[in-house]
């Protein structure tokens, strides 16, 4: 049976959000009102860092030299392929578990497997945005993943009695990741539906979506 059920997507915009401010708090304070018990919270993931003082200026960064040879085996769209992004990277997963998780994915492209790279670079190979991957003002900072996603999905599904909570990574080109999510949630399905990314991520200021029914929907699919 097809689901007929009617999910909406409504972004809701913000000021500029810091490390001053805790997120769930935040978000509690933007949907009240709004948000229901057959409803999904999501927030972007780089937001949900931001708040979380997981940014860095790169100009704070000193780069290796193996910073600056491993970020020509990115592509160049990817937020590693600067020496600062791949730099961040480094920083934080250790210098040589990265380099030589490059060289295992390089080697396991040739025999057909890709992700190697990603699985075995360290949680933050997936995560890191680089300048310009974020909103402003913040689009000046690398900006890693969120701290203890999980948390803090589950801190907000309790603080708005909702259906559930999901911290997506998602961007303009059709990429919609699922970072967090709390307990009972199909995220993968919540996070589908932010394909066409209604945070936005530059002016829009909306890192809050809420999906409106989509309990009925995961029940009913």
């Amino acid at each position: 049976m097809a689901n007929d059920t009617k999910v909406e997507l409504i972004p809701i915009p913000t000021r500029i959000l810091t490390h001053k401010d805790n997120i769930v708090d935040t978000v509690e304070r933007y949907t009240k009102g709004k948000i229901g018990e057959n409803d999904v919270i999501s927030v972007a993931e780089s937001v949900v860092a931001i708040t979380q003082g997981r940014a860095v200026r790169p100009e704070d960064l000193k780069i290796t030299r193996v910073a600056k040879l491993c970020c020509r085996f990115i592509p160049d769209y990817g937020s590693l392929a600067s020496p600062h992004g791949m730099q961040s990277l480094m920083d934080v997963e250790g210098k040589w578990r990265v380099a030589g998780a490059l060289l295992l994915g390089f080697l396991g492209k040739l025999v057909g497997i890709n992700g190697i790279f990603y699985k075995w670079g360290g949680e933050q190979t997936a995560l890191i945005d680089d300048v310009t991957g974020t909103m402003p003002p913040f689009d000046k900072h690398i900006v890693y993943g969120p701290k203890e996603p999980n948390k803090v999905v589950e801190q907000l599904k309790e603080r708005l009695g909702c259906f559930g909570a999901l911290i997506a990574d998602v961007n303009d080109l059709k990429r919609s990741r699922v970072v967090g999510e709390s307990k009972g949630l199909d995220g993968q399905k919540a996070a589908n539906l932010l394909i066409d990314n209604p945070f936005g991520n530059a002016s829009q200021k909306t890192p809050i979506v809420i999906i409106k029914n989509f309990k009925q929907y995961q029940q009913g699919a």
